[in-house]
């Protein structure tokens, strides 16, 4: 099966805001079937995923405050892709940082888009094993609120299924190291 990948014609783009991180616009675009419409957009760079596995079975996870929802959510290492940079290196770094851990043996699980309803960012998922707890883990971000939480993977299904708070890139990340466990 083949998906079309016919592009949509923009007919007016008009920038809102232009962050940091990302960037909101409101485009107005023709379909390639004809009709017009405004899509509202968020550009954001990427960003890049860990699902990291010690060596007794235990997946690291933080757990952290994420302020658009108003509490903590339950997630896998993560960050944003600085420009120019391979996702790769952003995840070396971002394990480092948010779990005191560092991989020596790394997989690529794949890319997928995060909410393509509203937003052009892609997710970079890779699996982390053969992890060493660093000697003085590194200081967190001033506006990061975490706690590495280690879990089995009976654990985090069982967080799962009894609606912990977790977010979407995680659970999607899990699956896909688990069908490659499976393989291997």
């Amino acid at each position: 099966m083949t998906f079309g990948h016919e592009p949509a014609e923009f007919i007016q783009q008009r920038l809102y805001y232009k962050g940091r991180v990302f960037s909101f616009e409101v485009n107005k675009l023709r379909l390639p079937k004809g009709t017009t419409g405004e899509w509202e957009c968020v550009r954001h760079p990427g960003g890049a995923l860990a699902v990291p596995i010690t060596e007794d079975g235990k997946l690291v996870l933080v757990r952290q405050y994420r302020f658009s929802v108003q509490g903590r959510l339950l997630e896998f290492p993560a960050g944003t892709i600085e420009i120019g940079e391979d996702p790769f290196n952003t995840i070396q770094r971002e394990i480092e940082e948010e779990t005191g851990y560092r991989a020596h043996r790394w997989q690529t699980l794949g890319k997928f888009p995060l909410a393509p309803g509203y937003s052009d960012e892609y997710i970079y998922a890779f699996l982390a094993q053969d992890l060493e707890k660093l000697e003085i883990p590194p200081e967190q971000d001033i506006d990061e609120d975490m706690e590495v939480v280690l879990m089995s993977f009976d654990e985090f299904e069982a967080a799962i299924s009894s609606g912990e708070p977790i977010d979407g890139k995680t659970i999607a990340s899990y699956f896909m190291a688990r069908l490659y466990l499976n393989q291997s």
